[in-house]
């Protein structure tokens, strides 16, 4: 189709997270439009389309798909309607943005996958850490050997329990019929996914996962080692159930670390032969906004983007087989 000045963008699923890390960034992004929104309850879709200046709002999806105004979409609902919604952009012959994880398995990945490029339509998943300035500064260590040939990596996450986990109240979050490993999916998926496009694919995988606190149905306890293509061994400890919230990844290189988290705001650490350094990256304040202006880049220039349906089944893959799913 031939494309018009801005690319108009409709959102499925109009909840938290397109409140600020990504709806404004879309409206922010020269050559982008927010034209729609969706919510099943249509008096939610009309208050956010109100209050972010939408001009226009639905409560059924199929009708904001296939309307002629909008010319791709981006699913932001919960994991297990993401392979149901996509489906149906791609039979619209929409290009699609689809919230991470992907889909709640790694075969549903690889149906959406396949449905778009049947269509050659571009597919991306919102793993905008690949884009990210600070991540990307941790990137840029690596590709020029500040710490040597790199041979190892770590990430050790810890949750509190949260209130809602202890009172029992529902959390689609910890509903494994929903999001099948819960708060795995729903934090690791980040950090695994970093990790790939910092060393490649992952080719050999094992983990452990069970559940140890019996507050939900999702697993709250896993472990895992793998193996990059390109030679580097990681390891990883996940557990939602302890006392303190830590969150720490160690590179380990031949000629020194680089230490970081992957969600607090933490400074970056290198250590190596001239000494350690720290370095303070800060996030823009709608942190999708890098992802989507390379989104913007790769639709009206060309240019690839980092994280696309193909780099999003991976991740996938690696956490079904994490998870004891394959």
């Amino acid at each position: 189709m031939t494309q018009p000045k801005n690319i108009r963008w409709g959102i499925i699923g109009c909840g938290d997270v397109t409140e600020r890390k990504s709806g404004p960034a879309y409206q922010k992004t020269e050559g982008f439009e927010l034209k729609a929104v969706m919510r099943r309850d249509a008096d939610k879709a009309a208050d956010y389309a109100l209050r972010h200046g939408v001009e226009k709002h639905y409560s059924d999806a199929d009708a904001l798909i296939n309307d002629p105004e909008i010319d791709a979409v981006y699913i932001a609902t919960p994991p297990d309607t993401h392979h149901f919604y996509a489906l149906k952009v791609a039979a619209a012959g929409k290009p699609c943005c689809i919230e991470k994880p992907m889909a709640p398995t790694w075969q549903e990945c690889v149906e959406i996958t396949q449905a778009f490029e049947d269509k050659k339509l571009p597919l991306f998943v919102a793993y905008y850490r690949r884009s990210l300035p600070r991540f990307l500064q941790v990137k840029e260590w690596i590709d020029n050997g500040e710490i040597g040939a790199i041979r190892h990596i770590h990430w050790h996450l810890t949750k509190v329990p949260s209130p809602v986990d202890l009172s029992g109240e529902y959390n689609w979050r910890t509903d494994r019929t929903i999001a099948t490993g819960g708060y795995f999916d729903d934090l690791a998926s980040h950090g695994l996914d970093l990790f790939i496009h910092y060393f490649g694919d992952i080719k050999e995988v094992n983990g452990i996962s069970l559940n140890q606190q019996g507050l939900y149905t999702a697993n709250d306890a896993v472990a895992a080692s793998w193996v990059h293509a390109n030679g580097t061994t990681g390891t990883g400890t996940w557990n939602f159930g302890v006392p303190q919230r830590e969150d720490k990844v160690t590179i380990y290189g031949s000629k020194g670390t680089i230490t970081f988290s992957v969600f607090e705001d933490e400074p970056l650490v290198i250590t190596n032969e001239s000494g350690t350094k720290k370095a303070v990256v800060a996030h823009p304040e709608n942190i999708q906004l890098y992802h989507v202006h390379n989104m913007r880049d790769a639709l009206l220039h060309g240019k690839a983007h980092p994280s696309t349906g193909q780099t999003g089944t991976h991740t996938n893959w690696v956490m079904d087989k994490i998870s004891g799913n394959l």
